[in-house]
């Protein structure tokens, strides 16, 4: 490996001289500079921290602490049997039960999550995919339940199957039925939930699961294409669902090339809405939330960590991102302790009130360095997204397995580099130690499966059985037409109909994506 390359490829030369154009202005097409005008110097980014584990209550306990501490918005993490669609009492759920994020099974468990927090108050955003449509109608329930107008209810869904089928793995059934959820979701909420994001598009678990910056940004902006014209042939209206699409990116090391990466995708979009017809301005802007990079974490030295996602959220703001979060330095351990959340967020807050940061708009504009390579980022995510088109598009490209294998040969390259020694990670293959304590980690037991199953037992045996048996006949009645699914998904869950029952209700119409 060349000693001046970044893990995309692109060779940085000694010094930049060649001054590129600057005639665009922040909030101005093609938005390379911002979307807004003014962009942090009016408001910050909005400070999110992605919090989830256990119960509801536990989880509850951590989002009221993080409020305190100054958070402007909620982010939910689920376990991995919400994920997925089975209940806690499932079989296929054992050992998995508030692991990884929060257990959620039904309207009950949603009470208890955000119990004592107005939702027509805060922006909530949900990193769930295959089952978005079911959380996303648990959320309405909930907040029609404490008499919120749904017209002031903000905050997003990721809602992003296509990564999953290309990087992740959450996925319940087949690409069609899974893209007619989710554009149900988009015609759905134009109507009934208009200021809520109904998709996170999200370049981040792409990267986390080996891509570079540059596979990163093209294979998003590809699935982000993907979507649009799934809309389009519902008939939908691009200059109404576009504004209501957001992305989710990583934040890497690389800081100047996380920067022009961030730069290039704004850039890209637009053009990208505007070929498909976006006459609007607001539908040709990329949102964003950022998350720092969680692959990048270390479990040796773990605070070091504390310095690399510093780093990142530097890209992530110099960038010019809408929200972020920032992980805590222990990730690479457990889920994040109480004191690892609060450094990851004094984090933000010390960039966004001491660093200058925010002081002007796009401040690395004009750096022959950043120009030239967000360039160069922007040329070769548009070779990558070529390749897909070429293809059919982003689904077409994932059922012949490119995005896969493409992702995979990346992810391979940088694991050779870092056990020959090419790439350095500090602590690990170079200024390593013997470690002879260990920090504190969070831990999850069992026990909360058992918990679980006794409040599905309660639920089921108070709930008026025939109703649910009808209103589940009912959705898998309607899962063989064209009608919008959302509306009965909604009464499914206020009438305590399980996550879990409604998953199984539509595999039995759709069956199981393998």
């Amino acid at each position: 490996m060349e000693k001046h390359v970044t893990d995309a490829g692109i060779r940085i030369q000694p010094v930049y001289t060649q001054a590129i154009p600057m005639t665009e202005l922040p909030g101005q097409f093609p938005y390379t500079r911002g979307i807004h005008a003014t962009m942090y110097r009016d408001k910050l980014w909005t400070m999110r921290q992605y919090a989830g584990f256990s119960t509801a209550e536990a989880s509850n306990q951590r989002y009221h602490y993080l409020l305190k501490q100054g958070v402007m918005g909620l982010s939910v993490a689920f376990d991995l049997p919400t994920q997925i669609g089975y209940d806690s009492d499932h079989a296929m759920a054992e050992g998995e039960v508030g692991k990884v994020g929060v257990a959620i099974d039904s309207l009950e468990d949603m009470e208890r999550l955000f119990a004592g927090i107005r939702l027509e108050d805060i922006s909530t955003s949900m990193t769930i995919n295959a089952t978005a449509f079911i959380l996303l109608a648990l959320y309405i329930a909930l907040a029609k339940k404490q008499g919120a107008d749904l017209k002031k209810l903000s905050g997003t869904i990721q809602n992003d199957i296509l990564k999953e089928y290309a990087a992740r793995g959450t996925f319940i059934y087949p690409p069609q039925p899974s893209m007619r959820l989710i554009t149900d979701i988009f015609a759905y909420c134009s109507r009934e939930v208009p200021k809520w994001n109904t998709i996170s598009i999200s370049g981040y678990h792409i990267r986390e699961a080996g891509a570079n910056a540059v596979q990163e940004l093209a294979f998003t902006l590809a699935n982000g294409k993907a979507y649009l014209k799934a809309a389009l042939d519902q008939g939908l209206d691009i200059n109404v669902f576009a504004r209501r699409l957001s992305f989710f990116f990583n934040a890497h090391n690389h800081l100047f090339e996380e920067v022009a990466k961030f730069r290039a995708a704004r850039r890209m979009w637009a053009q990208i809405t505007q070929s498909l017809g976006a006459t609007d301005a607001k539908a040709q802007m990329l949102r964003f939330h950022t998350q720092t990079g969680g692959s990048t974490l270390t479990a040796q030295q773990p605070h070091n960590n504390i310095v690399r996602v510093a780093v990142q959220t530097l890209a992530a703001t110099m960038g010019g991102t809408q929200s972020l979060h920032t992980n805590g330095f222990d990730e690479a351990l457990s889920l994040p302790t109480e004191d690892a959340a609060r450094i990851a967020l004094r984090t933000q807050q010390i960039i966004g009130y001491e660093s200058g940061v925010a002081d002007t708009v796009d401040p690395l504009a004009g750096s022959y360095y950043v120009e030239a390579l967000t360039n160069e980022v922007e040329a070769k995510a548009w070779e990558l997204i070529n390749r897909i088109d070429a293809m059919g598009g982003a689904v077409s490209a994932i059922e012949q397995g490119f995005i896969q294998d493409e992702i995979a040969r990346s992810a391979y390259k940088y694991q050779q580099q870092v056990e020959n020694g090419e790439k350095i990670i500090v602590g690990v293959n170079k200024f390593s130690m013997e470690e002879h304590t260990a920090p504190e980690i969070s831990r999850i037991d069992d026990s909360i499966r058992k918990v679980q199953t006794e409040r599905l037992q309660a639920l089921r045996a108070k709930r008026d059985a025939q109703q649910v048996q009808a209103i589940l006949q009912q959705l898998e009645t309607q899962a063989g037409t064209t009608e919008n699914l959302m509306p009965i998904v909604v009464t499914a869950v206020e009438n305590l109909c399980t996550l879990g029952e409604i998953a199984d209700t539509l595999r039995k119409v759709w069956g199981e994506h393998r």
